[in-house]
């Protein structure tokens, strides 16, 4: 009953709720990157300043060509992130089957649904659950080549290894995980495979990472100009190592088997937790260390995430201790139940994928700039967007200004740096009253902290003494604020 009906169910309701129905939600700002990426190709002149090699991902393809079968819109941009999650997660069962016990598939599923960030990138029409997908499919092709010694799971191993470098330049850690599993395997005398085979599957796998590699070598001279967080602290670690889930899971499973009196259970072998923990930890520890060493801050969610389907792993883990192989499909019912109600944004009809609304906050500046000579002012959400990348006549469409590609805007725009500085300030000034004085009316337009800078920054300067505020925001953490002229007589 439960493995026909219910947990198939229960699976159905979860990505419904949690990954289909954000889809038609407005893009944000990186997915506004990924169209104008994927439309004009990662040769775009725009790019050659906002590190070339970040965007030289197979994602990119991947996107315009579901954009070339089923047109332009949010949904069909977001369509192969969901694929790709979907596989991950099936993946992952298969894994935990594996290595923890038959049972636990459905359990691993749920656990990997209970990770917000899962289901935040299963949504996302960015390359991270592309990633997941690579790694996941890399490592049970490992591990079906360390149990069998067969060479087409070795080379099926190192084809899609070779591509999970080439999905995002910051997922290199991942490639400790394969080397870990393969150590702990052979060193325990736990597969055929020679160290021989082993050394020559590596070797491969290396050449074929050769070129990525002077890519992530070429963005590494560059990546203090990118740097858009401060260096991470101990408490953003141990969030990113999802410990909650884990903790939920392993102590829940502890207090059911004090409870039930459950007989004992077998642990994993050591070498799959070799490979759990691996998973888990070496990326967010990875990029935690580098960020920390070298103060160029790369630990953010998003690159991280490669690491959340071994932390659901690691969830199934922690409850192997307890779980006798009879409970695992009750608990994941439990599990899926927990999901439902915590991640599922009940107080919206349709939750929003993420905390930004630039269709409707573009929908309303074209409201209110009914003259098409109605000025626009734009600050660029990108930290790149500073001179000598950034200038006033900086052309469009380009990447510093991607939204505006994706979600037009009427009136005459006037580009505005990321943040105003000693060496834009005069430029700034110059446009102001050139082309906003001279008119009735300006909207300012973009990310919320930007945009209430640009108002209290007009509001100061004796240009605009007199003129009226008006609030058309916020659209989440986008705003919309119209400045209007006390008198068509007050012109400048």
């Amino acid at each position: 009953m439960l493995n026909r009906l219910l947990l198939p169910l229960l699976l159905a309701v979860c990505i419904a709720r949690l990954w289909l129905m954000p889809m038609g939600s407005s893009l944000w700002l990186d997915e506004t990157a990924t169209v104008f990426v994927a439309r004009n190709g990662a040769n775009h002149p725009s790019l050659a300043a906002a590190a070339p090699q970040a965007w030289k991902s197979i994602y990119y393809p991947v996107a315009r060509v579901f954009e070339s079968l089923f047109g332009f819109s949010e949904v069909s941009y977001r369509i192969p992130s969901v694929l790709a999650m979907a596989g991950a997660v099936f993946l992952v069962a298969r894994l935990a089957a594996r290595l923890i016990h038959p049972g636990a598939a459905w359990f691993a599923v749920f656990a990997c649904l209970a990770v917000s960030r899962v289901n935040y990138c299963a949504a996302d029409a960015r390359p991270y659950a592309l990633g997941m997908l690579a790694i996941a499919a890399s490592l049970i092709l490992l591990v079906h080549w360390l149990d069998t010694g067969g060479w087409r799971w070795g080379i099926g191993f190192v084809g899609c290894a070779a591509l999970l470098w080439q999905v995002h330049l910051l997922f290199w850690p991942g490639y400790l995980v394969f080397g870990a599993y393969t150590l702990a395997r052979k060193t325990r005398g736990e597969t055929p495979v020679s160290w021989a085979r082993i050394g020559t599957v590596f070797v491969a796998l290396g050449l074929a990472l050769t070129p990525v590699l002077l890519d992530a070598i070429a963005l590494h001279r560059e990546a203090r100009a990118h740097v858009i967080a401060p260096p991470p602290s101990w408490r953003s670690l141990a969030g990113a190592l999802q410990l909650n889930v884990i903790a939920a899971c392993g102590g829940g499973a502890w207090v059911l088997k004090q409870w039930r009196q459950w007989p004992p259970c077998p642990v994993p072998q050591r070498s799959a937790q070799v490979l759990i923990a691996a998973w888990w930890l070496c990326q967010p520890v990875c990029l935690f260390a580098y960020s920390r060493i070298t103060g160029t801050t790369v630990f953010l969610p998003r690159y991280v995430s490669l690491s959340l389907p071994g932390a659901a792993l690691a969830a199934v883990a922690a409850a192997a201790f307890w779980v006798p192989a009879s409970q695992w499909k009750r608990l994941a019912v439990v599990v899926a139940a927990g999901v439902l109600t915590v991640q599922g944004h009940w107080s919206q009809l349709w939750p929003r994928h993420h905390n930004s609304d630039w269709r409707a906050a573009a929908r309303v500046v074209n409201q209110a700039a009914v003259d098409p000579r109605t000025p626009v002012v734009c600050p660029s959400p990108y930290v790149e967007a500073v001179p000598p990348v950034w200038r006033a006549d900086y052309p469009l469409p380009g990447l510093l200004y991607s939204h505006l590609a994706v979600y037009p805007v009427r009136g005459q725009t006037v580009l505005f740096p990321f943040a105003n500085s000693a060496q834009t300030d005069s430029t700034v000034l110059q446009l102001s009253r050139e082309i906003l004085t001279k008119s009735d009316r300006f909207v300012v337009y973009g990310w919320e902290p930007q945009v209430h800078y640009w108002r209290d920054w007009f509001s100061a300067h004796a240009e605009f003494a007199g003129w009226r505020l008006q609030r058309l925001g916020p659209f989440a953490d986008v705003d919309v604020w119209v400045f209007n002229a006390p008198s068509s007589e007050g012109r400048r």
